[in-house]
């Protein structure tokens, strides 16, 4: 199930919300439900927020000995067109 962010939707404003939704919170939801619009808590209205992704950075490639102990078969391409195992 995917992580959604929600943040109350009178965020700004002292008193309007509980201190969970004032601050946002992450809920895990199925896809295929509507988005919440009350806070479980306070039952004030909350919106989704658009949240950062994690991708992975690549800090430099593979060596043929990282690959090799890794599991992968290591390839190299000859002149005639043809690969020999490393």
């Amino acid at each position: 199930m995917p992580l959604y962010e929600y943040i109350s939707e009178s965020a700004g404003e002292a008193g309007k919300c509980c201190y969970k939704c004032s601050k946002g919170f992450e809920l895990r939801r199925p896809v295929d439900r509507a988005p919440l619009e009350l806070c479980p808590l306070c039952k004030h209205p909350v919106k989704k927020v658009i949240s950062l992704i994690n991708t992975p950075s690549v800090t430099k490639p593979m060596s043929t000995i990282d690959a090799k102990k890794a599991g992968f078969t290591v390839l190299e391409k000859r002149i005639d067109g043809n690969y020999e195992k490393l």
